[in-house]
């Protein structure tokens, strides 16, 4: 191979996945903005006691969703760019077939297993109040109708991923669902105002989008399919060995995938646990932030995904390695300016969702700086999965589950939502840290190019001073984009620009 073919590819790849991830990480935009308005409904709408046990009730669900997934989120994106490109088209329709049907199986057993388990998660999270119990386990009910849903939607919508397609994802998932939540949110807000405000009601309006939505990804996923359809013979030996290939890989991903979510979320569930629901409501309001930035990370990954796992499954590492460093350079670019902006004016956007909710300042400057630290990775958790590494890849959120576990049993007693952000904090910095040392070791990629430094660079010293001076803000935004402008260059954005 030429130097300049060696070059192209990961540029090639680069474009590609920028269109994508630009889309995806607008749509993630608006999604994280949505998210923020529907989690002030709640909070100004039923006070800090059945707001924290409604957020306790939404972690339960996407903590339930995310194991009736068993990781197929993971492996329908990367046996189908695997199969692409060893030639094997003609096995796409077999391996859909192998990990659709126990997702769909699985997350019915899961929905009743939660309806019958919500009286007692009520009981572990929602305190000693019968009313506020009651309310509760009518929410996580109503949640779990809608777990099948929200299972298939990601899943299909993983699909379509596969197949190289961002649209339906951003469309469906990040625009469609997040403005009809957006809407059913306020609408029972507004009705809160001549009636007595039901934790119930908000967990339906909250979680009735992903009935359209799930129909709407069906038929997405069926499209794709048909578009990338090669007809062709398959022996029964080869459907049994990419069926036995592809649950190797994706079982311990499944694990992985539930280890994950449980990090973003347990801490909401111990925090109502071991010091209330009112201390659950602040710690999730003053936690928000992190979930806006997790879209940006999920969205811009989700289009590097297909690509990066083509590129390691033919062995070309070095295009592998210039499509994380450029990948990395883009997430630092997006999201230490709001990891900075966020610990600036904390104080000050806390006191929207109501009396109280300013103790969470410390909260925020916590997760903020480990978010600084995990955004430098990059996608690295990613990358080790594409790289094969699935069960390094579960042995690390293990051991990053336990971290956060174990302070926030330790400090929760003690300092109540922030003695659960240094257990989330820790946890960041072991499920980077470790993978990224394994990613080295293992593959020689790193995500520390040019790009990477000249984003960190850029934006320590045009926010960094907004932390000590928050009106300084003023002049930091336009010097960050002058900046960017300048550094466009290393920061490869004209990946960004149309090809005419």
């Amino acid at each position: 191979m030429t130097a300049t073919t060696t070059t192209a590819v990961p540029e090639r790849a680069a474009r590609g996945a920028a269109r994508g991830g630009l889309a995806n990480m607008a749509g993630s935009a608006l999604a994280g903005g949505a998210g923020v308005v529907v989690t002030w409904i709640v909070a100004r709408a039923l006070g800090p006691e059945q707001a924290g046990a409604f957020f306790a009730a939404t972690a339960a669900f996407v903590l339930v969703g995310g194991l009736a997934k068993l990781g197929t989120n993971t492996g329908l994106v990367y046996w189908p760019a695997r199969l692409r490109a060893t030639g094997q088209d003609h096995l796409l329709g077999a391996c859909l077939r192998t990990g659709l049907p126990p997702v769909m199986v699985f997350s019915l057993v899961l929905a009743v297993a939660m309806w019958l388990a919500a009286p007692w998660i009520a009981h572990l999270t929602a305190g000693e109040s019968p009313r506020l119990i009651a309310d509760h386990t009518t929410g996580l009910r109503v949640l779990a109708v809608f777990v099948p849903l929200q299972a298939l939607t990601d899943v299909l919508l993983t699909v379509t991923r596969g197949y190289r397609s961002m649209r339906p994802t951003v469309l469906l998932d990040r625009i469609l669902r997040s403005v009809l939540q957006l809407l059913a949110v306020t609408a029972a807000g507004v009705a809160a105002l001549w009636a007595t405000a039901s934790l119930p009601v908000f967990a339906f309006a909250w979680a009735a989008p992903y009935l359209p939505v799930v129909v709407l990804a069906g038929l997405s996923a069926r499209t794709a399919y048909r578009k990338g359809l090669v007809v062709a013979e398959i022996s029964r030996t080869d459907r049994r060995r990419l069926r036995r290939d592809f649950w190797i890989f994706t079982a311990p991903r499944a694990l992985a995938a539930v280890a994950q979510l449980a990090l973003q979320r347990v801490d909401v569930l111990l925090v109502a646990a071991l010091s209330g629901p009112a201390a659950a409501a602040i710690y999730a309001v003053a936690g928000r932030f992190v979930v806006l930035i997790q879209f940006a990370n999920q969205g811009l990954s989700q289009s590097v995904q297909p690509r990066l796992a083509e590129a390691l499954s033919t062995g070309d590492h070095a295009a592998a390695r210039r499509l994380y460093q450029i990948a990395t350079g883009w997430l630092v670019l997006v999201t230490w300016p709001i990891c900075l902006l966020v610990i600036a004016f904390a104080p000050r956007y806390l006191r929207l969702f109501g009396d109280g909710y300013t103790a969470g300042v410390p909260v925020v400057s916590v997760l903020a700086a480990a978010m600084l630290v995990a955004t430098g990775c990059g996608m690295v958790d990613m990358v080790l999965a594409m790289a094969g590494r699935t069960s390094a890849n579960l042995g690390n959120v293990l051991i990053a589950l336990a971290v956060t576990i174990g302070l926030d049993v330790l400090l929760i007693p003690r300092w109540g939502a922030l003695g659960a952000a240094v257990g989330l904090a820790g946890a960041m910095l072991v499920n980077n840290l470790l993978p990224l040392a394994q990613v080295y070791r293992s593959t020689r990629l790193h995500p520390f190019g040019t790009g990477t430094l000249s984003a960190a660079a850029l934006a320590i010293g045009c926010f960094g001073f907004v932390v000590l001076v928050p009106a300084a803000v003023v002049a930091a935004v336009p010097a960050y984009a002058a900046g960017a402008w300048l550094l466009r260059g290393p920061l490869m954005l004209g990946a960004f620009r149309r090809k005419t």
